[in-house]
């Protein structure tokens, strides 16, 4: 008879190993990184890494897209939000995105070490690839409702209104990964501010962030 698996346990030990790889891969760099090591910094035996991974790269991918589920129910939810306030769902849903910087300095190391991984692995270029595109997407969307509400520029062009964006919040990561004095708490405040002021119509007063 086979073994009967507890989900929730199974769950758990998943999320194990992924925590254990992101910071290793983040101290060391994926290439230096072994499953060897993988399974040392999470306490387990080869034997049960695979049982969960195939191997490396799949569990650095499974790192790099652990949050889109999430993100795509505070999107969803953002949507269906009040159109009086769409403007502030847009703000939540960038501080959603900006706001991992700030929880642990690996976070933003790891990031830093995806994007040079993907100008050498296809596969690794088009699961980022694929997931800033649905955060721009995601920008976009938020950034339409607040239009058609007049509470944002009329004059703003979408498009790059949603890189500015974009670029703003990857460059809170990358400043947080390459500069050790760069606090990326205490900056998130100003990065709001700064896209409350792209948002905002000449002569119109917003509340901050």
């Amino acid at each position: 008879m086979p073994r009967r698996v507890d989900p929730l346990k199974h769950a758990a030990k998943r999320q194990h190993i992924l925590d254990s790889a992101a910071v290793l891969i983040a101290e060391q760099g994926y290439d230096r990184t072994t499953t060897s090591q993988l399974c040392s910094q999470a306490g387990i035996s080869l034997g049960t890494l695979y049982h969960y991974f195939p191997g490396k790269k799949q569990i650095f991918l499974a790192v790099l897209t652990q949050d889109q589920q999430d993100t795509a129910m505070l999107l969803d939810g953002l949507l269906d939000a009040e159109q009086s306030d769409a403007v502030e769902a847009l703000m939540t849903f960038v501080q959603h995105l900006a706001e991992p910087a700030t929880a642990h300095p690996f976070v933003p190391k790891l990031v830093l070490e995806a994007m040079l991984q993907a100008h050498r692995d296809p596969e690794i270029r088009s699961t980022l690839e694929g997931a800033e595109t649905s955060e721009r997407d995601g920008i976009r969307r938020l950034l339409a409702r607040a239009t058609a509400a007049g509470q944002v520029d009329q004059e703003l062009n979408s498009d790059d209104a949603v890189a500015w964006i974009s670029a703003l919040i990857n460059a809170l990561y990358l400043e947080a990964a390459m500069n050790p004095t760069f606090d990326a708490a205490t900056q998130l405040p100003l990065l709001m501010r700064t896209v409350r002021g792209l948002l905002r119509s000449p002569g119109k007063q917003h509340p901050r962030a």
